[in-house]
């Protein structure tokens, strides 16, 4: 009786190991690409990040835009409405006509401010 030797070749080796093992590398490779889909520098959660980024800018432009048509209607008062000038120079810079009289309270002695009164 003759012995017969089988050459096993690198080709049915792979063959061999895939057959036995091809699952769970695929599954292990499908697991790595999810991984890196949620976790990876371009992922879900860097996405997210970025789009509320995007989000908090968008408020900060429109917040700056509104403040920004405020002052521009501002600056446009105190070029045409004198009595914008006036308001100004009475309130803020504590101006008076003549013949007027400025009464100064001390902070501490004023009445708080009330948000629902209308002056």
């Amino acid at each position: 009786m003759g012995t017969r030797i089988v050459n096993e070749s690198p080709e049915n080796g792979f063959s061999e190991f895939l057959k036995q093992h091809g699952r769970t590398i695929l599954g292990l490779f499908v697991l790595a690409l999810v991984v890196h889909d949620v976790f990876g520098t371009h992922g879900f959660i860097a996405m997210r990040r970025t789009q509320n980024e995007i989000e908090r800018v968008r408020k900060d432009i429109d917040r700056l835009n509104s403040e920004n048509m405020k002052l521009s209607n501002d600056v446009k008062s105190l070029k045409t409405d004198p009595r914008a000038i006036e308001r100004i120079a009475r309130e803020e810079l504590q101006r008076a006509k003549p013949g007027e009289v400025i009464i100064r309270i001390p902070q501490s002695q004023q009445p708080p401010a009330d948000p629902a009164a209308k002056p």
